[in-house]
């Protein structure tokens, strides 16, 4: 599971073209509660978490988001657990 989520998120990261970003759209639908820079530029969110060893706050069912705790392993915890809940 590990390895298809990493070659999928390696691949959403090459497609970094901030000129088609829809910032505001995607502002809307971000769920982080966190104050950062990176609010709206996706790209630019999960390249940010990627290289940390870390999904966003997108990949995670509202009160786990609150936690902070962005690791692929929890991530994986919470899937397990819940299935998908987006």
């Amino acid at each position: 599971m590990r390895e298809n989520l990493s070659n999928y998120l390696e691949k959403m990261i090459e497609v970094k073209n901030l000129s088609e970003c829809k910032i505001e759209e995607n502002k809307k639908n971000c769920n982080c509660s966190y104050p950062c820079n990176k609010k709206g530029m996706c790209c630019e969110c999960l390249s940010y978490h990627w290289n940390r060893g870390e999904v966003p706050a997108c990949f995670f069912p509202n009160d786990v988001e609150k936690t902070y705790d962005r690791t692929i392993e929890n991530f994986i915890e919470m899937y397990q657990k819940r299935g998908r809940w987006w």
